[in-house]
């Protein structure tokens, strides 16, 4: 049996070390994702991303976890958190079809945001005052980056923030899954759930394949799968807390490819959108280490 998480080794440097290098994974398989949105439609690029990446996250999760967490008590809602994570998946890449790679990244990372206030309306939690400021600033941000009604609005930035709402949504599902339940397992779900539903749909949408783009095909489930692993990784060997605020690093290295292969170069007030919703999302994961470390303390 794979050790508890109260009596796992902590190592925040290590942890760190890992989100970084699988932040920066992601984000390498969000720019292949751009590239190839030229030739195929969103839902074409996800049904491949998951049937290269499922054998080899399957492995992974055998390797490190045993065949025990193949196993899962909770199949209607990793169904439910498939359903939703096909179409954030499929507006992020629509997104990706039209806006530069750090703003389309920077307005889904929201997510939180919205989970903030997701809790409130649907689990009746309460937020205090500094979080709730912590959302209104990060709101803010998004303004910046969206600009409604200015000359430069793009409709298509609504995508990634409909990206946001639905990672939000996941975001909330996943804590009707039990603590029993692994994050590794949980992982593998998400990519099952991806691939059940892409299947569904991939009549409607597929386009025939050229060999020359194979490879970034399989660069694209190479990149997820070793970044989502990494991810897990650093949640399983350093506290979240430490670890969860380098999550942001994303929008740098979003920014930095979108210059180097698109020549996408945010303008001033776009950069300080995604300062706000950086620093609001970061103080929201801070503050809520804190309050749960204050609920355990309690007898």
């Amino acid at each position: 049996m794979p050790e508890a998480p109260s009596t796992r080794p902590q190592n925040p440097v290590i942890g760190i070390a890992f989100i970084l290098t699988g932040v920066l994974a992601l984000t390498l398989s969000d720019a292949f994702a751009k590239w190839l949105t030229a030739a195929y439609p969103p839902i074409q690029i996800l049904f491949l991303r998951a049937l290269i990446a499922l054998p080899i996250i399957m492995g992974v999760v055998t390797a490190l976890a045993g065949q025990q967490a193949l196993r899962s008590r909770y199949l209607p809602i990793h169904l439910l958190r498939g359903a939703i994570n096909i179409a954030a998946a499929a507006c992020f890449y629509t997104g990706l079809m039209y806006l530069p790679l750090a703003e389309n990244t920077a307005v889904a990372f929201a997510a939180p945001l919205f989970v903030t206030v997701l809790s409130v309306f649907i689990l009746k939690e309460t937020v205090d005052r500094h979080r709730w400021v912590a959302v209104l600033i990060g709101f803010l941000g998004v303004l910046l980056i969206v600009r409604p009604g200015a000359d430069s609005f793009q409709p298509a930035a609504l995508f990634p923030l409909m990206t946001a709402l639905l990672y939000g949504a996941m975001m909330m599902t996943a804590r009707a899954i039990g603590p029993a339940e692994g994050m590794l397992t949980t992982t593998l779900y998400i990519v099952v759930g991806q691939l059940v539903f892409s299947v569904l749909l991939i009549p409607w949408f597929w386009e025939p394949i050229q060999w020359a783009h194979l490879p970034f095909f399989l660069a694209i489930a190479l990149c997820s799968t070793l970044g989502l692993g990494l991810i897990t990784q650093a949640f399983r060997v350093a506290p979240a807390s430490v670890v969860a605020p380098f999550d942001y690093s994303g929008l740098l290295w979003a920014a930095v490819l979108g210059w180097l292969f698109w020549d996408e170069i945010p303008d001033l007030l776009a950069y300080l959108g995604v300062l706000l919703i950086a620093g609001s999302g970061v103080y929201i994961a801070l503050r809520e280490a804190r309050a749960s470390r204050r609920r355990r303390a309690k007898p």
